[in-house]
């Protein structure tokens, strides 16, 4: 796990500046604090930091082949390495290092650009291909690594964060893109290829950009199509190939050479991890987060319970409000971009505590997304027999439902069912607002034609691959590639490496993904059960007691009321001073009136108006 960044001028004849490499690369030392290296070319410069987990003495980067003519910048981890570099010595390709850095570089010099499509794991790099002047950046499969870009006159400058591309040209300061605020406020992040800022960027989930020959190229290099099973196939069949895929993958996820922990909530998803972990090694390090056993909401007793019964030594981290408000602005800039959701506090503390004894935590991310654990799932699960009702009918609900005070999640969850096009129905699903609201929240002519369109632009190329999913297979489909890297995975990128931990997620395998994908929906929710074929496979390692308790994901429910309580203390400040940094693209008036029929209960904006004063909060912050 490391920090990358570089510049490759390929329009124009300029050498890289190393004193311009440097700079960008002390603005990641958090990310790599073990290590450091430079490589400058002519028109190309690659900055690099380390944090070393594999191969302690032999994984300096950049690294090259014997013959220096492939370099390479690597910041993640692929966990199918070793079975990689015997099939590559096969061909002949010789290795001088332990580390899983060598095996991309042989494997494309074996594979060329179809490497990426042999790796199991998580990555954002660069290949440097002296003899084509080629430059290839890459972001793993699921999103779980990131890499920022900028293309420019001169050519492109990139980054695991923003922050080197902005210590690139320091005098040039980027401009907020309307486009991607709109994005932001309808969804509460920003979807990739989008960043808040105009003319930044970061690859989408499965995606390469290639810059050669004064041109460059973006292109998806994770195809997978999901073909569905058989429907004969036997439920017993399903759940013992799942638990035997899930096996492999926690197997494959625990390689290191450095200490190595679980973040552990009260629930389902990190206690099967744990459970697994057990059948490779013991007395595992896990960690948990609370805030006082008088909270109803709070999970240190479960996650007590849950590490008692797999004999991990535990150590639970308890914060207060005071904490939360104290540290909230630097979590806000750790971020670089607004996102709107009370899961950055917790996600930051865990993190800095387990930091203090591993350097490796495993986190159990994924099956809600997977197996359908929210209740929008449940809608779009069962729409299909809303949208087989009378017409009459549905239109009395919806006159009903159109009489209720508040109930916006609701409304717009009803309404969003009849949307004949499926990829925007799920685009209405995502929302937590309707587009016409946020849209009119804009100063007239600021907002670009279609902007709301943006995520469904980004979606495009998506849909071919999907076209053999189910309902709920095609949402999950799409929330995979998403949601859940752009907005769950980014967090817990930058968070955990704000404390130089390395975060991974065993159930974001792409052997797991790839098998949950091929299952009907019925596998996922069942009567109204969520994450069915996954609960059955929890069965057979935890006890009922933790099959029954609530989701409740690092107590979330206490520090949404802190998140709320942090943020409406500000609103006065924030949505109710003209001077509000936000108001150089929204009307007051228009913010206000959400306000006012907020507290009046004529509507629930609760989601946008604290989406609005992140934002605000964000912008003070980026401005200092």
């Amino acid at each position: 796990m490391c920090g990358i960044c570089g510049i490759y001028n390929f329009r124009k004849d300029r050498r890289v500046d190393k004193e311009q490499i440097v700079r960008m690369t002390n603005t990641i030392v958090h990310r790599g604090p073990d290590d450091e290296g430079f490589l400058i070319d002519g028109k190309l410069g690659l900055g690099f930091r380390r944090l070393s987990i594999i191969d302690l003495q032999g994984g300096h980067q950049p690294m090259s082949d014997p013959e220096e003519k492939i370099w390479i910048i690597f910041n993640g981890e692929i966990y199918n390495y070793p079975e990689l570099r015997k099939e590559l010595e096969n061909y002949g390709l010789i290795f001088r290092t332990n580390s899983d850095t060598e095996v991309i570089i042989n494997g494309y010099k074996k594979w060329g650009q179809d490497v990426f499509n042999h790796l199991n794991g998580m990555f954002g790099l660069a290949i440097w291909d002296i003899d084509k002047k080629r430059l290839i950046l890459a972001r793993d499969a699921m999103g779980i690594k990131f890499v920022y870009y900028k293309i420019t006159d001169e050519g492109v400058v990139f980054g695991s964060e923003m922050k080197p591309i902005l210590a690139s040209d320091p005098t040039n300061r980027p401009e907020i893109s309307p486009s991607s605020l709109n994005l932001f406020l309808r969804y509460r992040y920003t979807p990739s290829p989008h960043t808040i800022y105009e003319n930044i960027n970061k690859l989408a989930p499965g995606t390469m950009l290639v810059c050669e020959s004064q041109n460059f190229t973006i292109k998806r290099w994770y195809n997978f199509k999901p073909t569905p099973f058989s429907p004969m196939i036997k439920i017993a069949d399903a759940r013992e190939e799942l638990l035997e895929i899930y096996k492999r993958a926690v197997k494959r996820h625990l390689l290191s050479d450095v200490p190595l922990g679980l973040l552990l909530s009260g629930g389902v998803d990190s206690g099967l991890l744990l459970g697994l972990m057990n059948l490779y090694g013991s007395e595992w390090p896990t960690f948990t987060i609370g805030y006082g056993k008088e909270f109803e909401y709070d999970e240190l007793d479960d996650a007590e319970e849950t590490s008692k019964i797999f004999h991990s030594n535990h150590v639970a981290v308890e914060i207060n409000q005071n904490i939360f408000e104290k540290n909230l602005p630097e979590i806000v800039s750790f971020l670089e971009e607004p996102i709107a959701t009370s899961s950055i506090v917790p996600m930051f503390f865990v993190c800095q505590r387990a930091r203090e004894d591993v350097k490796v935590a495993l986190v159990g991310q994924g099956p809600d997304e997977l197996y359908g654990g929210y209740t929008r799932h449940l809608g779009v699960q069962y729409g299909e027999k809303w949208r087989k009702l009378p017409s009459g009918l549905q239109s009395s609900i919806k006159n009903m439902l159109q009489h209720l005070p508040r109930n916006e999640a609701l409304k717009r969850g009803i309404y969003s069912l009849d949307t004949a096009d499926r990829v925007e129905r799920y685009r209405d699903v995502f929302s937590i607002m309707p587009g016409e609201v946020i849209d009119g929240l804009f100063i007239k002519g600021i907002l670009p034609e279609n902007s709301g369109d943006m995520i469904l632009e980004a979606w495009s190329e998506l849909r071919p691959l999907m076209s053999e999913t189910d309902e709920l297979g095609g949402f999950q489909f799409l929330e995979i590639r998403s949601s859940l890297p752009d907005e769950l995975l980014l967090y817990g990128d930058k968070l955990s490496m704000a404390h130089s931990l390395e975060v991974r997620v065993p159930y974001l395998d792409r052997e797991i993904v790839e098998f949950t994908e091929r299952l009907s929906s019925d596998f996922k929710v069942r009567y109204g059960s969520r994450k069915w074929l996954h609960k059955k496979v929890c069965g057979d390692f935890l006890p009922k007691s933790i099959l029954k308790r609530k989701k409740r994901g690092f107590a979330v429910n206490v520090v949404d009321d802190w998140f709320n309580d942090t943020l409406s203390n500000k609103i006065k400040d924030f949505l109710l001073n003209d001077e509000s940094m936000m108001y150089s693209y929204l009307h007051r008036a228009k913010v206000k009136t959400l306000l006012e029929d907020h507290i009046a209960r004529k509507s629930d904006n609760h989601k946008l108006l604290f989406s609005l004063v992140l934002f605000e909060q964000w912008m003070r912050i980026m401005n200092n």
